[in-house]
């Protein structure tokens, strides 16, 4: 079917869905998403001709000068929005582009859809599957929201210890509606965490099923009477919420997946550890972007379950990258899973530089570190030092340096979106690095 015959099937399927509103959603720099919202009416023009926007007013995009963008929406990303039942709503993503009608070089979408295209050209199709987790609180009697969990429940519980399973269920029901394929949910470590898990896409389908997987959380908790939040770490002193990343490399051609080999120990082929390889060299430089926020570097600790040593293995759930066993007759399931993205980064942006570093270990044949099995939150310095195991940022000023003096994330990125977005985090550092917090309080203000 040509790209003209989707278009007109859509607008068709939009008139038999009764849809009333249209929102034409893409993100800033940062992964929030934005939204023109426009009458059914004017849906046909959008597809033809674009909507014109302001693009100066939205992080990480123009300035104010040269403000003058238009989205063009993906028809094939037509999904109704099960919540709105009174005006039945469209939602579509949106491609960003320039007057001239050349693509928006800072649009996040536009920076995936390059880093595939380098893969494709590989002859390689990137399939991600995430596992976001995120906590469900209890708003106060005045509407304000505090970290409070909505139950005492832990992983895999049940009720009366898990509260929220009626609220997982209209989730579940929620994203299936809009073309999600649901394949479990159960409740977290921590109290009021969860977890909620779908199939693996490729790429671009994964970073926007991510997207809407926020988006189809916080309003079905909304309609429950509760605040999701996917910060990584809402809670002192528990586990926080982590964006494991399951990935792959199928061939485009044959559609198999080319990361297994029956010889090898751990049924990996050559390609898959030279993209295992890479993305282990370039993680201190791309921490910024997958974990991207000061709360972030608060999950990314030892004893919380969160990686923090840049290693790789298979039993070893204290590795950065781990190998999950392979099963007989599952050859197509063999993947490396990245454990240090969290659920508050920008998922264009993430699976764009984890790509590109990984098709670097590829082009360049690199050659991964010997697996760690053993437990690494036990080794001391001695030990990390002998197996040159090195650890991630423990700050996001710190990524921000390590992301400064990466060429390979500038060019994944783009001159344009590396420069703004480094400019944009070391604000949000510099922001925080000036706070006086109320733990400084408690421990100085009287000793001192």
């Amino acid at each position: 079917m040509t790209s003209e015959h989707t278009d007109l099937a859509v607008i068709s399927r939009a008139k038999e869905d009764n849809v009333k509103l249209v929102q034409l959603q893409f993100t800033d720099i940062n992964g929030h998403i934005k939204a023109v919202t426009i009458p059914i009416e004017k849906f046909p023009e959008s597809i033809e001709k674009g909507i014109w926007f302001d693009g100066s007013s939205i992080e990480g995009f123009t300035r104010i000068f040269e403000s003058d963008m238009y989205l063009k929406p993906d028809t094939s990303t037509y999904a109704l929005l099960p919540w709105e039942t009174e005006e039945p709503t469209a939602r579509l993503f949106c491609d960003v582009y320039m007057p001239d009608g050349s693509p928006f070089e800072g649009d996040p979408r536009y920076i995936l859809k390059r880093a595939i295209k380098n893969a494709q050209s590989m002859n390689f199709e990137y399939n991600v599957g995430p596992e976001l987790e995120f906590f469900l609180f209890k708003p106060k009697s005045d509407g304000q929201v505090e970290p409070t969990p909505h139950d005492v429940g832990s992983y895999f519980d049940f009720s009366p210890r898990d509260l929220a399973g009626n609220v997982r269920r209209d989730i579940i029901f929620a994203l299936e509606k809009m073309g999600l394929n649901v394949e479990m949910s159960h409740h977290e470590v921590a109290p009021g965490q969860h977890e909620i898990d779908f199939k693996y896409a490729e790429a671009l389908k994964t970073a926007e099923n991510a997207l809407t997987f926020k988006q189809v959380v916080k309003s079905i908790a909304h309609k429950h009477d509760l605040y999701a939040t996917f910060m990584p770490k809402p809670i002192f002193g528990v586990c926080g919420s982590g964006m494991h990343c399951h990935q792959s490399f199928f061939d485009i051609t044959t559609r198999k997946n080319i990361f297994f080999d029956e010889k090898d120990e751990y049924k990996l082929s050559k390609t898959a550890r030279q993209f295992i390889a890479g993305q282990l060299q370039h993680v201190r430089a791309m921490s910024a972007i997958l974990s991207p926020t000061v709360n972030s570097y608060k999950r990314l600790v030892p004893g919380y379950e969160a990686p923090v040593y840049v290693c790789w293995g298979q039993k070893n759930r204290s590795a950065l990258i781990r190998i999950p066993r392979y099963s007989p007759g599952r050859e197509q399931a063999t993947r490396a899973e990245l454990r240090c993205p969290d659920p508050s980064n920008n998922p264009y942006l993430t699976l764009a530089v984890m790509l590109e570093a990984g098709l670097d270990g590829v082009r360049r044949g690199l050659t991964p570190p010997n697996p760690v099995e053993e437990n690494v939150y036990e080794f001391n310095k001695d030990e990390l030092a002998y197996r040159n195991i090195a650890t991630l940022p423990g700050s996001l000023g710190e990524a921000i340096e390590e992301l400064k003096k990466s060429k390979l994330m500038e060019t994944a990125l783009g001159s344009h979106t590396y420069q703004v977005y480094i400019h944009s985090k070391m604000a949000e550092w510099d922001e925080y690095r000036i706070q006086v917090t109320e733990w400084e309080h408690k421990k100085y203000f009287e000793t001192t």
